[in-house]
């Protein structure tokens, strides 16, 4: 059996990082942060670690961080190093007071774990400063194109689930029927994943803007077959909302209904096992990738293996929702 290699080569002589963590917070963002820090402490290069995000690398909010500063986070969620949406790293003059941040804290790469957000941010970093970059992908959107799961994803839809599998035995015992808001402003990833785990009768997303009256019928079908209640799931970009959609089934059929919208609960909570992996493997990955000397590309898994793909792209290409799981939706919602 061949021995791991337990060191990785350097050709770009790196000796110096940064990492920060933007936009909106995930779950396995500190296993994530974590894995670059050690990962490159494995490998002899000093980590910077930038507070809040773009607007801590504006206001030079930096300072070096070690293996013993990430020891036991890997099960925290939020981020360590906080986060924030920076308006001032808008604007090319913002974007050059990070940069000279960069240069004077002698740092020869720099890694963004966030959304596609903070990807532009990285992306024009790079353009205007021939800065190395890496991004990470930490959304619980999992609406990134390049990578078939975003670190958080995971721990959101089983907290959404959770919170579902709950007012399910509440709808069930008042005969109601409860339309549930779980985040996804524009992709419907986790609606329909929560929608199939927790036997919705029926689910709404960005990705198709079906007519809302659709529903009135499935309720009908579902009062004429002895069904009370049910679950109706709604990610929060589809037209209307829980709360267009509640009104809609309220006028077609004069059943009680309830609304609920679960919101930035969503996003906090311990990583569950799937992102911890995830997080700490793509947090490797980044830092090899800067070893390497690519740029301008976020770190990804797909098909289980590590992929490379183009900042630009990842908010350029489009990202589809599971339509095979969109179909098992519809075909067990009976």
């Amino acid at each position: 059996m061949t021995e791991p290699q337990t060191h990785h080569p350097n050709p770009s002589g790196l000796k110096r990082v940064a990492v920060l963590t933007s936009g909106g917070d995930a779950p396995g963002m500190n296993a994530a942060i974590r894995a670059v820090v050690r990962t490159a402490t494995h490998n002899g290069i000093e980590v910077v670690g930038v507070r809040r995000g773009f607007q801590g690398l504006h206001e030079g909010d930096m300072a070096l961080i070690g293996p013993r500063d990430v020891a036991n986070t890997i099960q925290r969620g939020g981020t360590i190093l906080l986060t924030a949406r920076s308006h001032t790293w808008r604007s090319p003059e913002g974007r050059a007071k990070g940069a000279q941040n960069l240069r004077d804290w002698q740092v020869d790469g720099l890694i963004v774990i966030g959304g596609d957000g903070s990807f532009h941010g990285a992306h024009y970093l790079q353009q205007e400063h021939g800065f190395p970059v890496i991004g990470v992908p930490g959304t619980i959107d999992n609406d990134l194109y390049g990578t078939d799961h975003t670190i958080g994803y995971f721990t959101a839809v089983e907290t959404a689930l959770d919170a579902v599998d709950k007012l399910r035995d509440t709808g069930a015992s008042h005969e109601r029927i409860f339309v549930i808001e779980v985040m996804g402003r524009h992709a419907g990833h986790i609606a329909l994943e929560v929608a199939v785990a927790g036997g919705a009768e029926e689910v709404f997303i960005p990705e198709d803007a079906k007519p809302v009256d659709g529903v009135v019928e499935i309720v009908k079908q579902s009062l004429a077959k002895g069904k009370a209640s049910s679950i109706i799931i709604v990610a929060e970009g589809y037209p209307g909302g829980a709360e267009g959609v509640s009104k809609a089934i309220h006028e077609g059929t004069g059943q009680e209904t309830r609304v609920s919208i679960l919101g930035h609960i969503q996003r906090g909570g311990t990583p569950v096992s799937s992102d911890r992996v995830l997080a700490s493997r793509l947090g490797e990955a980044a830092v090899y990738a800067l070893m390497d000397g690519k740029s301008d590309v976020m770190v990804g898994r797909q098909g289980g293996g590590i992929s490379h793909i183009p900042l630009h792209e990842t908010w350029e290409k489009k990202k589809d929702v599971n339509r095979d799981l969109y179909r098992c939706a519809k075909t067990l919602s009976v």
